[in-house]
């Protein structure tokens, strides 16, 4: 067996080793991440860690049957090819589906720090919290991620790019005789992280906790903060899938070019914004603003190239893997919701009885739109007013029918994740307290 090739070479030894063995056709993915994570535990620097990781994945078709194979590290190219040749012939035919284009290196995306930065970042957070709440206890993760993607196939593209992402994590805890307290907070970004501005979000909600409250069983409106409105927006994202609406299991399947959502909802993606936008997807797409929901219009669905063809149509840059080892899937790479003109306090102020959703437990509505979720972290409000942190508390609803009637969006809009999202309220849920 032969010997094992360095990474750079890998990729083109496999496209020429796959068609020599008779493939028609090959891909080759190939990411490489390198991570710097420094953790606060209890208030004190913990631990420093370092790793690093490399995959590739050669995909082929034999006679239009694909076969996927992935290996980790340094791995003989023929070892690889031989068992995406026998995975091929396992599989039924399909269209061969593969990007064409010449080779792009797209520019390098982020500025890594140092660990010593890092570590003073997590100073400064645990410092400021723990100056205002001494009782409290941080615990803080922080990372410097470098990874390098690049794909390459038997058209001719051969395209990469690297992405460098900081990213900070922060709880901080409080035990008061029975009364336990949690508030968590995190920040990605590129070039730099704010430790102030995530000091001061975790402060803003122990002081708005420092009292509690309880509600009354009801209907009434609901604010999500941009911390917890995913929650939402997660749904709406299942909808918009291609794959979801060729198996018909999207409710917005004949949905295109109507009013599916509250006219003030503008959903969209766009490649140049945010810690999570790319130059291209995993199948070697470019990447390309688009709007899926305009006004509350549907405007497009998002597919992989095998599902755009299957619509009648193309792929809209969003054929991603879920690992190495999956083939693409429609997916989205970030998603971002234009904001409205009222503030967070003003959203509130606009309350006479319901309460802030801050954090949820348990996961989301899924694609019937249907959920009841605990409320990890909420508050009251009364009178335009927080008046204090409630328990033991779930609030349940239909994400469509509280997105498409009565509801507004503030323009404190913040990442969560992958999503840029404001503060969202909406009328008429079900509240329940015990």
């Amino acid at each position: 067996m032969e010997s094992c090739l360095p990474d750079d070479l890998l990729a083109e030894q496999l496209l020429d080793l796959a068609l020599k063995h008779g493939a028609e056709a090959a891909e080759v993915l190939q990411s490489r991440s390198q991570s710097q994570p420094v953790f606060f535990e209890a208030n004190r620097l913990k631990q420093l860690e370092s790793s690093a990781a490399a995959g590739t994945a050669l995909r082929l078709w034999v006679n239009n049957r694909p076969g996927l194979a992935v290996a980790y590290g340094h791995v003989p190219a023929e070892a690889i090819v031989a068992k995406a040749l026998a995975i091929s012939a396992l599989n039924d035919p399909e269209p061969i589906e593969l990007a064409a284009g010449g080779r792009h290196h797209y520019p390098d995306m982020g500025q890594a720090v140092t660990v010593e930065q890092l570590i003073t970042w997590g100073n400064e957070i645990r410092d400021r919290i723990c100056s205002a709440y001494p009782d409290s206890i941080c615990g803080i993760d922080l990372e410097c991620d470098l990874e390098t993607t690049r794909i390459l196939n038997s058209c001719g593209l051969d395209c990469h790019y690297s992405d460098t992402t900081l990213s900070a994590y922060g709880s901080a805890e409080w035990v008061r005789g029975d009364d336990f307290l949690c508030v968590s907070d995190g920040q990605t970004q590129r070039d730099r992280l704010d430790s102030q501005h995530l000091a001061a979000q975790i402060l803003q909600r122990l002081g708005w906790a420092e009292t509690t409250a309880v509600v009354n069983t009801g209907r009434m409106p609901v604010i999500f903060t941009a911390k917890a409105a995913d929650m939402l927006w997660g749904t709406l994202q299942s909808a918009l899938s291609g794959k979801r609406v060729l198996e018909g299991s999207s409710p917005w399947s004949d949905g295109l070019g109507e009013q599916m959502t509250a006219a003030a909802i503008t959903l969209y993606q766009d490649p140049e914004i945010g810690p999570f936008s790319c130059p291209f997807d995993d199948e070697g797409t470019p990447t390309e603003p688009l709007t899926f929901i305009h006004h509350g219009v549907v405007q497009l669905f998002y597919c992989d190239r095998t599902v755009g063809r299957d619509l009648g149509g193309k792929s809209t840059g969003n054929g991603f893997r879920p690992g190495l080892g999956s083939y693409p899937t429609p997916s989205l790479y970030n998603t971002l919701i234009k904001p409205g003109d009222r503030s967070l306090d003003q959203l509130i102020a606009s309350v006479d009885e319901g309460i802030l959703v801050d954090q949820i437990l348990g996961g989301g509505a899924g694609i019937s739109g249907d959920f009841s979720i605990n409320i990890d972290l909420g508050y009251r409000i009364r009178r335009g007013q927080l008046v204090g942190r409630i328990k033991d508390t779930m609030v349940a609803g239909n994400v469509y029918a509280a997105l498409k009637h009565q509801m507004e969006l503030g323009h404190d809009a913040d990442w969560n994740g992958s999503c840029y999202t404001p503060s969202v309220l909406v009328d008429g849920l079900s509240v329940t307290s015990g």
